[in-house]
């Protein structure tokens, strides 16, 4: 797939010295308050107000948002503040609509990402346009469907493509609405450099207390951007109230937020961490190697069930397991989300192995 540069030049060209910030409601719920949050913004370093017009959600019966109406709502907004405006789009009459309203950013939801279908239809309406596009991550964990929709809308003839990292659904617990991933989303700008890459704190967190760490995490990991809901009265909002921030704290946030170098020539600095880098290789060796001598000792477990007949899963010792390895890897200085993702993919690999000996 070949990088087109557009959108990653304009950014460059905007020279903002500080990350592009889209921000605004969850949902455009009344012409006052779509007002009243863009006017509080207009003077920050917001550079695009954001408003839901039309709320895809998971169960009927709630708010879908205001509709077509509140497109008009968002043109006042750009000739009172001068700020740009984005919303999503989850099919071709939205498209429609969002283009004669002269709509700057357009994005693309988790839920139409995850279907070909929907983004096939939306990349269709938007061929050829000028405006930026924005591809959020699918709802599930899944690289290839998020690069696939991002290669339909670069087959449109859209030249203006960024992506929105907004974390992924998960059975697990964790104190996230939707769970990082931090390196689906590395491995995406690995491949793809020139892609703007913008963070969605808001969705990930589901929590406004966690929008700043979160924030700080991007920027730390060379994001260009952010994309924060931010409500004059978060509490009583229509849709999403718990991850909603205030002007006043959008403000403070973006004040706070540290944005690093990409890295330094100082000389010091250089010979530091490649050091440290040659420490890092070393460890990961002898992770490899470690994770081998494990699996071969698996595979002679698979073979002595094999021999007598018992089943390859075995709860009890591996909740044993499981359980000792949280406890271990805290006195390491490891969190326990850290210690499951890792023994649970050790398991699992270890279960593939058995059953290969089983079925022999």
């Amino acid at each position: 797939m070949e990088n087109k540069k557009e959108f990653r030049s304009w950014l460059d060209k905007m020279n903002l010295g500080h990350p592009l910030v889209i921000a605004g409601p969850c949902s455009a719920e009344t012409e006052e308050q779509v007002l009243k949050i863009a006017h509080e913004l207009k003077d920050s370093d917001v550079s695009a107000y954001r408003a839901g017009i039309w709320k895809p959600r998971t169960r009927p019966g709630m708010f879908e948002g205001v509709g077509a109406i509140g497109l008009n709502w968002l043109e006042k907004v750009k000739k009172e503040t001068g700020l740009m405006i984005a919303t999503e789009v989850a099919n071709s009459v939205h498209v429609d609509l969002a283009l004669k309203h002269d709509v700057d950013i357009l994005w693309i939801g988790a839920r139409s990402t995850v279907s070909p279908f929907i983004v096939q239809e939306i990349a269709d309406a938007l061929k050829g346009t000028d405006k930026i596009v924005l591809v959020k991550n699918p709802v599930n964990p899944d690289l290839a469907l998020w690069l696939g929709g991002i290669e339909r809308i670069y087959s449109s003839d859209i030249n203006k493509i960024g992506v929105i990292h907004r974390g992924f659904s998960s059975y697990d617990k964790s104190k996230y609405r939707n769970n990082p991933e931090w390196q689906i989303a590395v491995e995406l700008q690995n491949n793809f450099p020139d892609l703007p890459l913008i963070c969605d704190p808001s969705h990930i967190a589901g929590r406004r207390d966690l929008i700043f760490d979160l924030s700080q995490s991007a920027l730390d990991l060379n994001f260009d951007g952010l994309m924060i809901e931010t409500h004059c009265d978060p509490d009583n909002a229509w849709s999403d109230a718990a991850q909603q921030v205030t002007p006043k704290r959008l403000i403070e946030i973006m004040k706070d937020l540290k944005i690093r170098e990409k890295t330094s020539e100082v000389e010091a600095y250089i010979k530091k961490i490649n050091n440290l880098r040659s420490q890092i290789d070393v460890a990961d060796q002898n992770l490899l190697s470690t994770l081998g001598k494990r699996m071969e000792v698996a595979k002679e477990i698979g073979q002595l069930k094999s021999d007598n007949n018992v089943a390859i899963l075995q709860n009890k010792r591996w909740n044993e397991i499981l359980g000792k390895m949280i406890l271990d890897g805290e006195e390491h200085g490891l969190s326990e989300e850290f210690i499951l993702r890792v023994f649970k993919a050790i398991h699992q690999e270890s279960i593939n192995n058995q059953k290969k000996i089983l079925n022999k």
